[in-house]
Order: structure tokens, then sequence, then C-alpha cells
């Protein structure tokens, strides 16, 4: 059983509160790969200077759990011996981590936990991956419970899987443990092989712009995307059995079966191997310098997006189409999940103050929404202190 409150205060158990543990949880961006990692494709994801930050402490019990968000001023209260799902989305992230922690052996004790955030929900910069990483990082460093970088993603994952009920990749929890600072990663989500790639992008900076909406499609079409591809293997598995999953498919194989492919199973395939391709191109172009070719992939990759994979939505499609005769921006794309979020732009780093005022008056004059921005820099990963 767990409780849950709006608190209107800091609630008695945390007035005397000193933390033992420390932790900072980054949220991510992903430069291009999208929809790729669960279905054992690559991406090319960071963790950047926007965190989760944590504190926690033993309390003395044997199971009881407190939490308190600063940034939502909302307090939970649970018995990590008696975990259900709740009602409230934030909460099943940390049950989720407290419930896979359990069910790898796992020994807990009672502890108070204060959570603050200054990422953005709903930008599409994966805060609930830095919330289950950061929680679970905690847990490990508090516990002592030897867990490894690798195995908190993965717990986490699951977490996500198993109680909010989001069927995700692996890339966000992995980009917000495992980055190093000023680099991005090159990530092999079928082996987890990570290549580091120096994020060297000259007088350029990268630039977020939140649509600052969320359409409620995006859970239930994220479970859908990864069931018309998985549908799609299976139908390729019956003549080619070695096939685990689309990483195993290329487009001359693919067109064998466009006539057995049902709805939309084809253009989902077409695009998933398809932006494989784009990824491992975008390593080389940005290895070369070649700002304008990776930029061009950007590009091509929101156009797999809007047109065959349909995860796009009209503010997002307006914001990429904004930039494409801006010869100062290189790339832009949708990033994250779809159906709202953000768009990642490359962009001279002289020129974002003008762009921004720019595009935020013709956004809010089509759509009478305010623009937000948010400059990002490739960041260290989770960072744990043990006081």
């Amino acid at each position: 059983m767990s409780t849950s409150t709006n608190a209107q205060k800091l609630p008695e158990a945390f007035t005397d509160f000193k933390p033992s543990i420390k932790v900072a949880s980054p949220g991510r961006i992903n430069l291009i790969g999208e929809h790729t990692d669960y279905n054992n494709g690559f991406v090319m994801p960071t963790a950047i200077d926007k965190k989760i930050y944590f504190e926690f402490k033993e309390n003395g019990t044997d199971s009881t759990c407190r939490i308190y968000s600063a940034t939502y001023n909302a307090y939970l209260e649970f018995d990590h011996n008696n975990l259900s799902i709740s009602e409230k989305s934030w909460e099943n992230y940390v049950l989720g981590v407290t419930n896979e922690i359990k069910v790898l052996g796992k020994s807990l004790k009672g502890f108070d936990c204060i959570i603050k955030s200054d990422l953005s929900t709903g930008a599409g910069i994966s805060s609930s991956a830095a919330l289950e990483c950061g929680f679970a990082s905690g847990l490990n460093a508090l516990f002592d419970l030897g867990l490894s970088k690798v195995e908190i993603t993965q717990l986490s994952q699951k977490a996500e899987h198993n109680f909010v009920g989001n069927k995700c990749g692996i890339m966000d929890q992995y980009a917000s443990v495992m980055s190093k600072q000023d680099h991005i990663i090159l990530l092999d989500c079928e082996s987890l092989h990570a290549e580091y790639i120096p994020a060297d992008f000259k007088s350029c900076k990268l630039l977020l712009l939140n649509t600052n909406v969320s359409h409620n499609l995006a859970d239930s079409e994220y479970n859908t995307r990864r069931q018309e591809c998985e549908a799609a293997v299976e139908v390729i598995q019956k003549k080619y059995p070695e096939v685990k999953s689309l990483r195993d498919v290329n487009l001359e194989m693919l067109e064998e079966f466009k006539a057995e492919l049902e709805g939309k199973q084809y253009q989902r395939a077409r695009y998933v191997i398809e932006e494989n391709e784009r990824v491992i191109n975008a390593t080389t172009a940005i290895k070369a310098g070649e700002l304008n070719e990776f930029g061009g992939l950007m590009y091509g990759s929101h156009d797999g997006l809007q047109h065959n994979y349909e995860v796009s939505c009209p503010e997002l499609d307006f914001l990429v189409e904004f930039s494409r005769d801006k010869d100062y921006i290189y790339g832009s794309r949708m990033m994250g999940g779809g159906f709202g979020g953000c768009t990642i732009n490359l962009i001279e780093a002289d020129k974002i103050d003008e762009y921004v005022a720019e595009a935020a008056e013709a956004y809010f004059k089509k759509f009478n929404i305010k623009l937000d921005t948010i400059a990002v820099s490739p960041s260290e990963g989770t960072i744990v202190e043990k006081l």
C-alpha cells in the first residue's frame, strides 16, 4: 500500500533532514535515431546539463519509504514490502524502481528521499529516465547494493515497462547514466556497445524548441508502433528465421514482403531501417566535421518520422519547416516519442536569440501557444556523492 498527498508544506519527517547520499541525474537529448532503440538499432543520445537532484538517508525503519517532491510539493509514503501500481503517474517510476530492486533479491530498509528537478516534463528530454535512474542510483549507494551502472539502466527500463506500462527501449536510461561530458554516444541497442564521440559542433550549439503541447496519443501510439514493428518481423521470420528484429532487415529484404505486410507495417519498418542507416552516416559526418551533411540527415529523420512512422504533429512540423530556409541552421527534427515535445536544432550560436524571437512570434501567430527554448550542452551521466 502507498499513501500520497499534495503536501502544502514540508512534511514533518523532513524538517531536520540531513542526507547521506546526493545524486544528480540528467535528462537526455537524442541527436538522431528515434524509435530505433526498441528495434535493437542505433541511436545517438547524450545526457544534458539539466538534471533531477535527489537526497537520501536511512530513516531507522525496516520498510517505510517516504518521498517528498520539492518541485511539485507532493508526498509519497509506501512500504517496500507491499508495493502496488499507483494511480498517479510520477509515483510509478519510483515504485517501479523499488520493485525491480526487490525482484533482483536486493535488501532494502526504510529511507527518506527529497527530489528537486530543473527538467521540463513533457518536453521529450526524458525526465522519466532521469527520475528512474537517479532514484535507483541513490538506493544503490545508500544500501550498498553492488549494482553496476548497466544494471541500473536495465532495471530502470524494466520499471517503466512493468509499473508505468510504457514499453520503452534502453536509450533514455543508458544516456542518463552512461554519458560522458562533452561527448555524444553512438549506442548499439542490441549489444549495448557504446562509442563516445567528441561533441564538436564548431560554432554551433544545440537548441531545443519546446512546442508546449503533449497530444494524448503519445503513450498509446508509442506501444502501437512497437507492435507494428514486431508484427513486421514475424512476417519476415517465416522466410528468414535468423531475423530477430528490424536490425537484421535491409531494404532489399523488406521489399520482398511489401505485399504481405498489413496496414502500416511496411511504412514503419522502412522508416526504422532507413533511420539506422542515417545514424551510421551521421557518425561519419560528425567525426569529419561535416555539419551540413549531418544536418541533412536530421531533416531526413524528421521527414521519416512525419510521413512513414507518423509520430509527429502539426506543431513540430511547423517548427521544422520554419527552420529549413535559414542558412545558419544546419538541421532540425522532432525529438523523443512524438506527438509533442521539442524539436532539436543545430544552429550557429550567435544567431540563437534572433532565431528564437522570430520563431516564437510565428509559432504564437499560428497556434496561439508560447514557445519555450532550452539551450543544452552534452553532459556527464548520473553522479552520486556520499556525504
